[in-house]
């Protein structure tokens, strides 16, 4: 039996499984750093982004989508979560995620200005960003926003699950609601429904985007069996 163990212990698989964790966590941590310096530095040129309390939003990217023959060429203010970003030299294009879909962004020098657009660049995935601009159609069909105005509305400082795969952990997916309604279409859809099905009362009102998740209490039978002996416990 001894010897079972040992061979358990000495697995260079999981000893293998290990390493890689390890290593993730601390790039993890690392990129983490990197975004805590960014901020800093804002903060240090007197442009904190979590000074700005009011950015004024026009439209959703399902609206300009849905009706682009009515605003093509018009003036529009989008704000949402930069979900990807594709820098090409003096000119880019980011993917922008508000309450009802994604849109793409097309963000130029020339027409930004060479200090905005270098903030930019500096731009992660997962901030929440404003752009103002007008509406066209890019050379291969796709409806976007031609950026004349960008701002940094809030800073991430937390790294996103990877895109293409989502978060797939289911426990996470509980523990972490607030990611999974980033990366996950259909669970916000389903939380959106949800919310319309069973509207919240007092003051939190879905007129103006505001929306509450029902949550489950956990609570041992032995607790509820037995209050004077109850102990209690850590969760996650």
């Amino acid at each position: 039996m001894e010897e079972q163990n040992q061979g358990r212990q000495q697995n260079p698989v999981d000893q293998n499984e290990r390493q890689q964790e390890e290593q993730s966590q601390q790039e993890i941590g690392r990129l983490r750093q990197v975004r805590r310096d960014k901020l800093k530095e804002l903060q240090e040129a007197g442009a904190d982004p979590f000074q700005i309390v009011k950015f004024d939003q026009t439209h959703h990217s399902r609206e300009i989508q849905d009706h682009f023959s009515e605003w093509e060429d018009k003036e529009v203010s989008i704000a949402g979560r930069m979900m990807s970003k594709r820098v090409m030299g003096k000119a880019s294009f980011c993917n922008v995620q508000d309450l009802e879909g994604n849109i793409q962004c097309y963000v130029a020098r020339d027409e930004i200005g060479t200090e905005a657009y270098q903030a930019f660049k500096k731009f992660d995935i997962g901030d929440i960003i404003g752009i103002k601009g007008h509406v066209f159609k890019t050379k291969t069909g796709e409806i976007s926003v031609h950026t004349k105005e960008i701002t940094l509305l809030s800073k991430s400082l937390q790294i996103l699950p990877e895109k293409f795969h989502g978060l797939t952990n289911t426990d996470l997916r509980y523990r972490q609601r607030y990611v999974d309604l980033i990366m996950n279409e259909e669970s916000k859809r389903t939380f959106i429904l949800r919310s319309k099905s069973f509207p919240p009362s007092g003051v939190i009102s879905t007129d103006r985007d505001f929306w509450r998740w029902r949550l489950p209490c956990w609570c041992p039978m032995r607790a509820v069996r037995q209050p004077d002996r109850s102990k209690p416990t850590t969760t996650h």
